[in-house]
């Protein structure tokens, strides 16, 4: 067995891609002015009209000193607003701001040029091929 066809070596090459393709990205949606995980906070806000920080950790799959870490950064730079729950005074509810929306914007259009650079070498047999083999990866993880 050759080592492209070795299920651990393939795995280990995804992975250091993966890596790159993230770290690639990264560098590219932070010269637009926010990094992917703070882009990835703004994009979950930006489906909700607000909402708790709880509920924004359990969405994100972070842990809730992170994000309450992450949401006061986003705060200081005017990204987003934290008021009081209304129904639980203790709880602090999280929402975009115009700003925090524009950011997002061009966050993501940044992100998608990087994208569409990076994966528009393939074409669209092996855009197929690929996702279908991402599909099958998924499964296999989401069933351990």
């Amino acid at each position: 067995m050759t080592d492209h066809q070795r299920p651990e070596r393939v795995g280990l090459r995804y992975l250091a891609v993966a890596y790159r393709v993230r770290k690639v990205l990264d560098e590219q949606m932070t010269t637009s002015g926010l990094s992917l995980a703070r882009t990835k906070v703004l994009q979950v806000l930006e489906h909700r009209a607000s909402m708790r920080q709880t509920a924004l950790a359990r969405e994100l799959g972070f842990a809730e000193r992170s994000v309450t870490q992450a949401v006061e950064a986003l705060e200081r730079d005017g990204l987003v607003e934290r008021g009081s729950d209304p129904v639980d005074g203790r709880a602090k509810l999280v929402t975009l701001t115009a700003e925090g929306a524009a950011a997002l914007a061009a966050s993501t259009e940044a992100g998608d040029r990087e994208l569409q650079r990076i994966f528009g070498t393939l074409d669209a047999d092996q855009l197929a091929q690929l996702d279908t083999l991402l599909a099958a990866l998924d499964a296999a993880a989401a069933a351990h």
